[in-house]
């Protein structure tokens, strides 16, 4: 009852009887506030009641709202602007790896991978020698030199008996020395399976690279985490979320382990986030949609949080399906309409031809697909699609077209996630169905995972390599999802990558320069994917993403304006302060 009587004073305000405005438990002052509301307006002062913003205007606005017992906080001039919501995300994932044997995404010869292992191989010892080594953040695209293949012999030169798995910070490769293999039962006569490749050698042998399905073996054989190990995961992703100013986050592939983390994390009032989980749905399910479909309904039912509320919570309303791998070399698992390229010369005099590699055929068939999307949104569950190849990125669109015509009017959110390259003819579709476009932008760069394809692809292609702004200028409702740990949680370096399309000034010089022939994205369009579109695309636009009334008040307090300084220079954006739910979360040290 309170906050209906606040926001009928407040609408009494705007119509001027601010002579009837209840005093605010908080006001802030003396700001640049950038709403994101759909006239991306910006005010000076947001007046904030029991978590919701009750008034967003002029200093002279709020005036009314200030009482005896309210607080008002002088930002000093400080931009303001909505929190951050990445909209796909791998925060348990990413959790567990700030606790684990980490590469941190660095650019490694063989020898000096092979000297990385061994220090964790050290530092773990006491372990004992069967226990299993597992490492994360192996950037495998910017190994050195350019091109470079690793394979299990590089592990069995270490003096080691225990079985190692090295995962690719893409999250779609596994690097497994000998001891591994053969505890997973994975020999020059096992087939790939559904959705997975096992690379082989000239003699048909396992190389030790594995692709997708093909290293799920692993995943029991290696010991799981305990409950208090997954809860100090998600307190790690949690506390590195605020720290980068954001509010809201959906882990776009999340299993139960994520979910009941995040949920400890919640009972024990420690959610510094909105929680959103896709739950995954596997290639194999398509084999019965309505059992996957009622597989994600029934943990949707017992995890759900409910409708949200000021202070954050825990809501499983989407699902996730992966239709391809990804399109980086070596892996080349994107599924493509036209063939990879393949070098019909020397290495001396190379000549690159159309390949016989479309990439795997989409992992699930149209039919399938159709009756799992459509299942999904008749139980108010809204689809999230893995697609990097144009080939995945079409069967997700016609997937997508098949759903609306079966539920027309419906309002289901419906994803697709990556969209590295999307051909010309199918740009147009996101707006005319409704399906928006979560980018991880920091992609948009020259580096070794976008310039490794330059032969492979061809230069049509590369042109138009990491859509955003074709995507834009078709109007398709571009949002941000930063895909971590794939990449380190860098929110500022990636919508900078958005506006600019350049690598860090400091980049080695290979990577210098604009990728592609794609213009970008203004700064407000990329604050706006982040803000108010990737709330859209968790249905969560009714309550976040754009600070207007009624809304709660989730805000960060950066030390710049993304919006008037160099694009260059949003790379270097600090957070001073994250606010959830009227609540700080987060403040930066003092300096």
């Amino acid at each position: 009852m309170r906050f209906a009587a606040v926001l009928a004073a407040t609408l009494l305000s705007c119509s001027g009887a601010s002579q009837a405005a209840t005093p605010a438990d908080t006001v802030y002052r003396n700001a640049v506030i950038f709403t994101a509301d759909a006239g991306s307006r910006q005010v000076e002062a947001l007046a904030v009641t029991a978590g919701r913003i009750v008034h967003a205007g002029s200093e002279a606005e709020v005036r009314p709202f200030i009482g005896a017992g309210t607080r008002q906080e002088d930002l000093a001039g400080r931009f303001v602007m909505p929190g951050l919501i990445d909209a796909h995300m791998h925060p348990f994932e990413a959790g567990g790896a700030l606790l684990k044997c980490n590469l941190e995404y660095a650019a490694l010869t063989v020898p000096q991978l092979q000297q990385r292992v061994k220090a964790c191989l050290d530092a773990t010892e006491a372990e004992g020698p069967d226990a299993w080594l597992l490492v994360v953040a192996w950037f495998q695209e910017n190994m050195l030199p350019p091109g470079v293949r690793t394979s299990r012999a590089d592990l069995d030169a270490l003096s080691t008996t225990r079985p190692i798995i090295i995962r690719s910070s893409f999250g779609h490769t596994v690097l497994a020395n000998s001891r591994a293999l053969a505890l997973g039962g994975i020999t020059r006569d096992t087939k790939d399976p559904l959705g997975g490749k096992i690379w082989r050698d000239a003699n048909g042998e396992p190389t030790g690279l594995l692709e997708d399905a093909a290293y799920e073996v692993f995943s029991t054989l290696v010991p799981p985490p305990t409950p208090e190990q997954n809860r100090k995961a998600a307190e790690a992703a949690l506390a590195m979320m605020a720290s980068q100013g954001v509010t809201g986050f959906l882990d776009a592939a999340a299993g139960l382990e994520s979910i009941e983390a995040f949920s400890a994390v919640h009972a024990a009032g420690g959610l510094t986030a909105r929680g959103h989980f896709a739950v995954a749905i596997d290639p194999k399910e398509g084999a019965d949609p309505a059992a996957a479909v009622a597989r994600v309904v029934d943990v949707s039912r017992r995890h759900d949080g409910g409708a949200p509320e000021p202070a954050p919570g825990i809501r499983v309303r989407n699902a996730k399906l992966f239709l391809d791998g990804v399109i980086a070399a070596p892996a080349l698992t994107g599924t493509m309409l036209e063939p990879y390229r393949v070098n019909a010369g020397t290495a001396d005099a190379p000549r690159w031809v159309p390949g016989s590699s479309r990439g795997p055929e989409p992992y699930f068939p149209a039919a399938p697909l159709a009756a799992i999307l459509t299942g999904l949104g008749s139980n108010g569950i809204n689809p999230h699609i893995h697609a990097d190849g144009d080939g995945a990125v079409r069967a997700a669109l016609d997937g997508y077209e098949s759903m609306r015509k079966a539920l027309p009017g419906k309002d289901i959110r419906a994803a697709i996630a990556h969209n590295e390259i999307v051909s010309e003819q199918d740009r147009p579709r996101y707006r005319a169905l409704d399906v928006i476009p979560v980018l991880s932008m920091q992609w948009g760069k020259p580096a070794g995972d976008t310039l490794g394809l330059v032969d492979i692809f061809g230069p049509e292609r590369m042109a138009m390599i990491e859509p955003a702004g074709l995507l834009a200028a078709h109007g398709a409702r571009v949002a941000f999802g930063s895909d971590w740990p794939v990449d380190a949680l860098d929110e500022w370096f990636a919508l900078k990558v958005g506006v600019t399309r350049s690598n860090r000034p400091d980049a080695d010089p290979a990577y210098r320069g604009r990728l592609g022939k794609d213009p970008g994205l203004s700064a407000e369009a990329v604050l706006r994917a982040a803000t108010i579109n990737a709330a859209y695309s968790l249905h969560d636009d009714a309550v976040t993403g754009s600070l207007e009334t009624g809304k709660f008040a989730d805000f960060i307090v950066l030390d710049r304006n993304p919006l008037t300084i160099p694009p260059e220079d949003i790379a270097n954006v600090k957070v001073l302060r994250t606010v959830v739910g009227g609540k700080t979360v987060y403040e930066a040290p003092a300096r």
